[in-house]
């Protein structure tokens, strides 16, 4: 178990959770996942920490086929600028390791930001805590239990 599941069964929330064998070689922790458990690659999200001009860290979860943008991840948090997160800063923030970062049971809770393309699912799948390890949720479940807003900040 991870701190997401854990907090997931805590909350009798409703999920699925799917496991693959981590390649270590890996670029893109996203991709390998749609492809090793067969998701269509729309509805796999990854979780990305930006980092405000003033320092506070914002946690984006954004389609695996596209990138972040952060002037809009900027917009939506109410914030002038934003760049990427130091993955050490991420790494301790989250407590979890980056390629396996879950939006869920952080160990300190950051303003989170679901990019809105999520909504059009059903279920998306987004990081349980670990690589290798995936939890397909219902958008709103998740935003639900991260406190997210829903804000258009991913390109394709």
């Amino acid at each position: 178990m991870t701190p997401a599941l854990d907090l997931l069964k805590k909350h009798h929330a409703h999920y699925h959770v799917h496991s693959y064998e981590h390649d270590p070689k890996t670029a893109s922790y996203g991709l390998e996942a749609a492809d090793k458990l067969g998701l269509d690659p729309q509805q796999v999200f990854k979780t990305l920490l930006a980092c405000s001009e003033k320092g506070e860290l914002l946690v984006a979860v954004v389609p695996v086929v596209g990138t972040l943008d952060l002037k809009a991840l900027a917009h939506a948090a109410g914030v002038k600028k934003c760049e990427m997160a130091d993955p050490v800063k991420a790494q301790r923030a989250t407590g979890y390791l980056v390629g396996g970062i879950s939006p869920l049971g952080q160990k300190k809770r950051l303003r989170t930001f679901i990019d809105e393309a999520a909504q059009r699912f059903a279920t998306i799948h987004v990081s349980a805590g670990r690589r290798g390890l995936e939890v397909e949720l219902a958008a709103t479940t998740l935003a639900e239990h991260t406190q997210a807003t829903f804000a258009s900040i991913g390109r394709t």
